[in-house]
């Protein structure tokens, strides 16, 4: 049974694919990823969401802090992370990037999406944080 915070996180996902679909719909595959996450940030803002766009995310070690080791794309409502790439082919170390926000973060949900594909449903994936 989820619960209500997964499903609220669901809701979101779900969301953010419909709008990166009409988004990659209209555009293709041909654009830098900057330009697809401003899309994706008016779409998500313009339907209500709360949105943290390249977001600091600060690295604590011990007593060490380092307040820029690392920017998410897309910060959805301080719940889902969504890291955006339009690139050749998706590799190991973006899923393990999307991971270190989900770890660091201590959030439980994301999202890497590729644009520079065909159908953007072979671009997208689901990555989740088993806190």
């Amino acid at each position: 049974c989820q619960t209500l915070m997964e499903k609220i996180e669901n809701i979101i996902v779900t969301k953010a694919i419909g709008f990166a679909m009409k988004i990659h719909s209209r555009f293709g595959p041909g654009l830098l990823d900057s330009s697809y996450r401003e899309c994706l940030a008016y779409e998500l803002r313009k339907d209500g969401y709360l949105l943290a766009v390249e977001k600091s995310l600060p690295l604590v070690y011990e007593e060490v802090r380092l307040d820029h080791g690392y920017r998410m794309d897309l910060l959805i409502d301080d719940k889902v992370v969504i890291e955006i790439k339009s690139v050749d082919v998706l590799l190991d170390v973006h899923f393990a990037q999307v991971m270190t926000y989900l770890r660091v973060g201590n959030y439980r949900l994301g999202l890497l999406l590729n644009f520079k594909v065909a159908h953007l449903r072979d671009g997208i994936k689901r990555v989740a944080n088993n806190l």
